[in-house]
C-alpha cells in the first residue's frame, strides 16, 4: 500500500529578515537594531536544532559543576546557549552584553550602539523532560563607554524585546515598540516566518499559572486571589478557573499570548524568595514590554514592572503578568488594607501602572 505522507508545511508569506529589512527602511537609525535582532534569531535557530536532538545532542541537562552568577546550578545547555548568543552578538553592533550566566557585563564592541540583556535558557529544569524552554532578550540603547549605565535604568527604556520558545514549534515573539509580531521557525529553510503582525492578549481569562506547592509561603494577597479563583462560579470572580504550571515562565507567557491568562510568581516568606526568583533585567523587563505591547499588564503587585529601575545586575522581582483585567484585579488585593501585613515581603506601596 502507498504511504500517506502528511502535507508539506505551509510557510508564512514573509520571513523575519524581510520583516526587519522593511522595518529598518521605514525610518533612519534602525539598521543596527534590526541587525542585532537578526543575530539573536540566528542564535535561536542554532539552539533549536540542538534542542531538537534531545539526548542525541549530548547530556544537555547535565549539571556542569558550577553555579551561574545568580547562584543557580548551571546545566550543559545553559552554557551552550550563552555561548551561541555571545557568538551571534559579536557579529552585530552590540556594545555590552548582560547575561544570567555571566558574573559581570561583557563588552563585545566598544563602538557598538546597543546593550543586550539575555536569559539564554529559561526553564532549565525542563531540558530532559521534553517540555518548553526558551531564550529571552531585552535591548537598550547603549550609553557610550559605560556598561553599567547601559543597563541600570527603567525597563521602559528598552527599544526591543522578545523571546524564542522551543517546543512542538520553535516560535519567536518580538516587539520593536510597535506591537508584537509572532514568527515560527520553518526547519527546512532555517528561517523564521511571520504568522501574526499584531498579537493581542485577551483582556479577561479563566486560567492562572502559579506553583501552588508554595501556597503556605505566599503573602495574604496572593492567597486571597487564588482562594477566590478556587471558589469558582460561586466566588467573587463569578466563574470557574483552570490552573497551569510548566516551570518555564516563557512557556506560560506563550500560552497567555495565545489565549489569555495570568502568571504569578510572588515573593514569599522563604529565605531568598522575599523578592521572588525571577530576574528583573533578563526576564521581567523583556516579558513586561512584550505583554504591554500586546495589551496586557505586568506588575510586581504595587508597581508597573517597566517603571522599576535596575539597582543590581542580578536583581530579582516578584512578577504578575497577563490579561489586563486579572492583573488589575490582583493589584487591587495589594492595595486593600484587609490584606496588608507588617512583615509582607513584597515591595513598597505604589500604583499599579505608575509611570
Amino acid at each position: 500500500m502507498p504511504i500517506n505522507h502528511a502535507p508539506a508545511p505551509q510557510a508564512g508569506s514573509e520571513s523575519l529578515d524581510a520583516f526587519l529589512s522593511s522595518w529598518a527602511a521605514a525610518a533612519e537609525g534602525r539598521d543596527n537594531l534590526a541587525r542585532t535582532v537578526a543575530g539573536l534569531a540566528q542564535a535561536g535557530i542554532a539552539l533549536s536544532e540542538i534542542i531538537a536532538g534531545g539526548p542525541l545532542s549530548g547530556a544537555l541537562g547535565a549539571e556542569v559543576g558550577a553555579q551561574n552568577a545568580d547562584g543557580d546550578k548551571q546545566r550543559q545547555l545553559d552554557v551552550i546557549a550563552d555561548g551561541l548568543v555571545i557568538d551571534a552578538l559579536r557579529k552585530t553592533p552590540t556594545a555590552f552584553y548582560a547575561s544570567e550566566e555571566e558574573d559581570a557585563i561583557l563588552t563585545l564592541d566598544p563602538a557598538g550602539e546597543l546593550a543586550v540583556a539575555c536569559d539564554p535558557l529559561d526553564g532549565s529544569s525542563n531540558i530532559d523532560c521534553n517540555m518548553p524552554i526558551a531564550t529571552i532578550f531585552g535591548i537598550f540603547r547603549a550609553t557610550p563607554g559605560d556598561a553599567t549605565a547601559s543597563f541600570f535604568r527603567q525597563g521602559s527604556e528598552q527599544v526591543a524585546a522578545g523571546y524564542v520558545v522551543y517546543g512542538p514549534q520553535t516560535s519567536l515573539l518580538l516587539t520593536l515598540g510597535e506591537g508584537v509580531a509572532q514568527f515560527t521557525l520553518e526547519p527546512a529553510s532555517r528561517r523564521f516566518m511571520l504568522v501574526s503582525r499584531n498579537v493581542r492578549i485577551p483582556p479577561s481569562t479563566r486560567e492562572y499559572a502559579i506553583n501552588a506547592s508554595n501556597y503556605r509561603h505566599w503573602p495574604d494577597q496572593i492567597r486571597a486571589f487564588i482562594d477566590d479563583c478556587i471558589e469558582g462560579a460561586g466566588g467573587p470572580h463569578g466563574k470557574d478557573f483552570n490552573m497551569r504550571w510548566l516551570a518555564c515562565m516563557v512557556g506560560e507567557a506563550h500560552r497567555i499570548f495565545s489565549r489569555g491568562g495570568v502568571f504569578l510568581y510572588p515573593g514569599d516568606e522563604r529565605a531568598g524568595y522575599q523578592q521572588g526568583r525571577l530576574r528583573l533585567l533578563y526576564e521581567a523587563f523583556p516579558v513586561a514590554m512584550l505583554v504591554e505591547q500586546a495589551g496586557g499588564g505586568a506588575t510586581d503587585g504595587y508597581e508597573r514592572i517597566l517603571s522599576k529601575k535596575l539597582e543590581k545586575l542580578h536583581q530579582r522581582t516578584p512578577l504578575v503578568f497577563g490579561s489586563i483585567e486579572k492583573v488589575a484585579r490582583i493589584a487591587s488585593y495589594f492595595s486593600n488594607a484587609r490584606y496588608q501585613r507588617a512583615h509582607s515581603p513584597l515591595f513598597a506601596e505604589r500604583g499599579l501602572f505608575q509611570h
